[in-house]
């Protein structure tokens, strides 16, 4: 699921894209995923792209919310949480430093 999730945010054209594999640190997911987008529509473009991706993929339809505002999409897989946002509402938030606190993520 995470490849699907990383070769899609590429093709969408995501910027800065950051998988950190939480794996026995949370019991939420193995995987989240930060992501950016360049404007409120890019954001939610990328995210109707993945919701897609993985009904595709065969991974069913998955948990969404922020749709309607898209400065912050959560995408929630299961197995991979990915979060989508405009450039600064990911400065103001800052998730993935709360997560790299305990261990190093792996950019992409």
């Amino acid at each position: 699921m995470i490849d699907v999730i990383l070769e899609c945010l590429d093709d969408a054209k995501a910027e800065e894209i950051v998988a950190v594999d939480i794996t026995g640190k949370s019991s939420l997911a193995d995987h989240m995923v930060v992501a950016s987008g360049r404007s409120q529509r890019h954001v939610g473009a990328v995210a109707d792209q993945m919701i897609t991706a993985l009904r595709d993929a065969g991974y069913g339809k998955p948990r969404v919310e922020g749709l309607p505002h898209c400065d912050w999409v959560l995408v929630d897989a299961g197995d991979v949480i990915v979060h989508i946002f405009r450039p600064e509402v990911r400065e103001f938030y800052n998730i993935e430093k709360m997560w790299q606190a305990d261990f190093a993520a792996d950019a992409h």
